[in-house]
């Protein structure tokens, strides 16, 4: 039953812990809404300001963060494959663990494997994207005219909402990306059993709702 229970109770929270920061009605409470609205803040700022360089600086510093990220997906993407071409190296080496974490099973490791494998080609894909959204938004930023400019106000609107709508959705992707991250850890227990599979996602997933609703961090920007 645990080994039905355990994938099911790992996609279950996935989807609900996403459903709780971006679409329930708590989500305004979550440390990722409120650096949204620290996002449209600093386009606002942005616009009043002659000098871009800060805010192109800052894009940058984004863009490096997301490219490493999906570098290091490409990584253990790769790991994963060598899990799944050393089956048998590693189940010899789960014979000298204790009872309760020991596997014998190739075919069941090889599918532990490949939804490894699966979980971080979901980071990358969105990781990727978010490097690609930042881009833009730099674009659309580049696209705001001085505020010198006073004649084009409306167009100063319209381009600053562009450039926040692309930011704010880069944001999320990037988020998405680190949440898959994040889950990974807790799906690595899947290889020590359906029972530490059980603990670790919910070990997993009360990390990242504290951090979301009740860390220093979230205090922080609150």
């Amino acid at each position: 039953m645990t080994e039905y229970l355990a994938p099911g109770l790992f996609l279950l929270l996935w989807v609900a812990h996403s459903w709780l920061v971006e679409r329930s009605r708590w989500r305004s409470h979550a440390l990722s809404w409120h650096m949204e609205e620290e996002r449209r803040k600093w386009m606002q700022t942005m616009a009043k300001r002659e000098l871009r360089m800060i805010d192109t600086n800052i894009i940058s510093g984004l863009q490096s963060g997301t490219a490493f990220f999906a570098s290091t997906s490409l990584l253990a993407i790769g790991a994963a494959f060598t899990l799944l071409n050393n089956t048998d190296s590693f189940l010899e080496i789960a014979q000298s663990l204790p009872a309760l974490v020991r596997t014998s099973d190739p075919t069941a490791f090889q599918i532990k494997a490949i939804g490894l494998m699966l979980l971080y080609a979901y980071a990358f894909l969105k990781f990727g994207w978010a490097y690609r959204l930042f881009n833009y938004a730099s674009i659309l930023v580049g696209m705001v005219p001085m505020p010198k400019e006073e004649d084009r106000q409306e167009e100063v609107d319209s381009c600053v909402a562009k450039a926040t709508a692309m930011c704010v959705e880069a944001g999320r992707e990037f988020n998405r990306g680190q949440r898959a991250f994040f889950i990974a850890i807790g799906y690595l227990g899947w290889f020590f059993g359906d029972i530490f599979f059980v603990f670790s996602t919910l070990a997993v997933y009360t990390i990242m709702v504290t951090r979301q609703f009740f860390s220093p961090a979230h205090h922080a920007v609150d």
